[in-house]
């Protein structure tokens, strides 16, 4: 039997109820693409609700074989689509249900972080009821503000001026009932996808703006990339240790991408781990397997092939 009729038909899951519903179309949309040039049966499943029984009776109608997750946020990454998918009993890309709900807290992966001596920000976790008790001299400015549980930098603020922190508050909250207030690390900002338990070239991220904001991120000629970063070859393989442990920490399967900010001493602090990266062409992901010889479409595929190696184990 060739690859053809082993993965059968591959539904590539995108669009979902998240505020990264539009960087998700434009993942879910290259996938399914590079997929179908290779010649697989790849179809696009469009997710809009988080609702379990509108998800089971979907899944079913598009009578898929296996999933390809291009859902970025919310339900993509925390688990909840994951959940529905082992109900169902099909293969998926990626991480399973609690790796995923963990890398997506970004309060609970960073204790595990912090206790297995990652290093992470300095920070405060606040909700509604105590926000105002905060006090900027307990972390000192600039700081950073953002959702407790949100990617692409939705949400964020840096603040530099303690008159802004309450506008970048109401920002954070309008995305999360928890919000996290933490140290301003000046450094480089870098990052590493991981593919098959194993750290990629490191990226370094020269944003135009003073920091890798949303505009950053998605709006063309804002940002530069350095494939891979100029390190030593020291700092190199530090820099990939933490981000590995990172992704091991969590218990990540297939593939990250590990956020990384080196201070002016060298030391790396790991902010995040996103279990679904950005999954275009020109991601950052996909530029690293470039890298190593990986084409996109044989990245994608190496993806699925995962999923059925995770189904049996």
């Amino acid at each position: 039997m060739g690859l053809k009729e082993k993965f059968g038909r591959i539904g590539v899951l995108m669009a979902g109820p998240s505020t990264e519903k539009k960087i998700s179309l434009k993942s879910g949309h290259a996938v399914c693409a590079a997929l179908q040039e290779s010649g697989f049966n790849a179809v696009p499943v469009l997710i809009k609700t988080d609702k379990l029984k509108d998800n089971f009776r979907l899944l079913r109608l598009k009578k898929i074989d296996c999933a390809f997750i291009a859902l970025h946020g919310k339900f993509g990454e925390d688990g909840g689509i994951q959940k529905i998918l082992n109900d169902l009993n099909i293969p998926y890309t990626g991480s399973g249900v609690r790796a995923s709900r963990l890398a997506m807290d970004k309060v609970s992966s960073r204790k595990i972080f912090r206790e297995h001596g990652l290093k992470v920000p300095r920070s405060e976790v606040l909700d509604r009821n105590t926000y105002r008790d905060f006090d900027c001299a307990k972390l000192g400015l600039p700081l950073v503000v953002k959702p407790a549980t949100h990617g692409s930098s939705i949400g964020l603020s840096i603040v530099g001026r303690s008159e802004d922190l309450p506008a970048a508050i109401d920002l954070a909250f309008k995305f999360d009932k928890t919000i996290i207030i933490e140290e301003y690390i000046k450094g480089r900002e870098l990052t590493v996808g991981i593919l098959e338990e194993k750290a990629m070239p490191v990226i370094e991220i020269v944003p135009k703006h003073a920091f890798f904001d949303y505009q950053a991120k998605y709006l063309k000629g804002l940002t530069r990339y350095v494939v891979p970063a100029k390190l030593s070859p020291g700092l190199t393989r530090k820099v990939k240790e933490a981000a590995l442990s990172a992704h091991k920490l969590l218990g990540c399967f297939g593939c990250s991408r590990v956020d990384i900010i080196l201070d002016g001493k060298n030391a790396p602090f790991v902010l995040e781990v996103n279990t679904i990266p950005g999954m275009t062409a020109t991601s950052l992901l996909p530029k690293a397997a470039k890298k190593t010889g990986i084409s996109f479409s044989a990245l994608c595929l190496k993806l699925i092939k995962l999923a059925y190696e995770k189904k049996k184990s």
